[in-house]
């Protein structure tokens, strides 16, 4: 229904800017005044204006409003901000993203081309409005990182949007299978799945696995988790999982992990969705007067700076962090210029420090 709405929308102002209702350059009636005249809502209007964008019937002004473009002269097409591109992710100025933005933009600077950036705070709502943002802003080309990629996107209709109007994108760390969009992920699942297999030739039977699955990283280190376990039916019922999603108060998750850590037979080590939640949960198990890792073995995943201070060291699996974003700003050029690329997925080696002990 949604699409029949924004299609007469579309229809309507296409026949009058071809009858001559609106020569070149006249400003358009204003989004509220076509919501009004159509009884439709903003996304509808947007979604049919920006079609007409596509199609060089019309232009925006960013604060400014919409004009009618020259739509008749089809060798000359306007294109605005046609040096920016946007990135979209979940978070920006802590854990791993600084370096991943850093990356990108080495990359792109290189090539003549600005960022806008957008944070999702891994919010659908917020996710959301950044796409509309980066459509809004016409920007040349558009890096995203999915929000709680695990999940149904109810954005979808945004994406598909972007994908209608040839917008080159690319995802990083996740990305949505139904679109035909390139990626650069890494192997979570072949990654946590060594390291548990690391544990277990360390004499650990009983570990801990604690992963965040609203995002394809978690449910893909959860099922390497799982999967290294099923590969040993003697120990296999001896595992504990504990899930959580982005957002959730994470007092209940620590307070969950006291619970099992207080046991008598309690797990001899812990594997973190990543080394944040590793950070953490290292501070519970001492506050239990465990030893780490004489008592518990603690590791985590993507290698974060923090990780590597802290006494004992963590061990963990490293994130090829401003690498993904280095390629992530050469194949977005190359995109917009035309060229093809290919989806990376990255190997993650292991890092064995000392928060790790072998079992006798």
């Amino acid at each position: 229904m949604a699409e029949i709405k924004y299609e007469i929308v579309k229809k309507g102002l296409k026949e009058a800017i071809e009858r001559g209702d609106y020569q070149v350059g006249d400003k358009l009636p204003t989004e509220s005044d076509l919501m009004a005249q159509y009884q439709v809502s903003r996304y509808t209007v947007r979604r049919a204006v920006g079609e007409l964008q596509n199609d060089h019937y019309v232009y925006r002004i960013q604060g400014g409003g919409m004009y009618v473009d020259d739509w008749q002269d089809s060798v000359q097409k306007r294109t605005i901000n046609n040096k920016m591109i946007g990135v979209v992710t979940t978070h920006l100025a802590d854990y791993i993203f600084p370096s991943i933005i850093s990356g990108i933009d080495r990359a792109i600077s290189a090539r003549g081309y600005s960022l806008i950036i957008s944070n999702t705070h891994n919010n659908r709502e917020k996710e959301a409005q950044s796409l509309q943002k980066m459509l809004d802003n016409q920007v040349a080309g558009l890096i995203i990182e999915p929000t709680q990629s695990a999940m149904p996107d109810p954005n979808i209709e945004l994406y598909q949007q972007i994908e209608a109007a040839k917008i080159p994108t690319l995802f990083i760390n996740a990305h949505y299978p139904q679109l035909q969009v390139p990626f650069l992920e890494t192997k979570d699942m072949e990654a946590e799945l060594a390291m548990t297999e690391y544990l277990i030739s360390q004499g650990h039977q009983r570990i801990l696995g604690i992963f965040q699955v609203d995002d394809m990283q978690g449910t893909h280190r959860m099922r390497g988790f799982i999967n290294a376990y099923m590969a040993h039916p003697e120990i296999s019922y001896l595992n504990k999982t504990i899930m959580y999603q982005s957002g959730q108060d994470m007092t209940k998750v620590l307070k969950q992990v006291s619970t099992i850590m207080s046991q008598p037979e309690h797990p001899t080590a812990v594997m973190c969705y990543n080394d944040e939640l590793a950070i953490q949960i290292m501070d519970v198990i001492r506050s239990l007067g465990l030893r780490i890792p004489a008592d518990v073995s603690v590791t985590g995943c993507d290698d974060f700076v923090l990780g590597r201070y802290i006494k004992p060291r963590l061990t963990t699996l490293e994130h090829p962090k401003e690498k993904m974003g280095l390629d992530a700003g050469t194949m977005i050029v190359k995109m917009i210029e035309g060229e093809p690329v290919e989806s990376i997925k990255y190997e993650m080696p292991p890092h064995y420090n000392e928060s790790v002990a072998k079992r006798n």
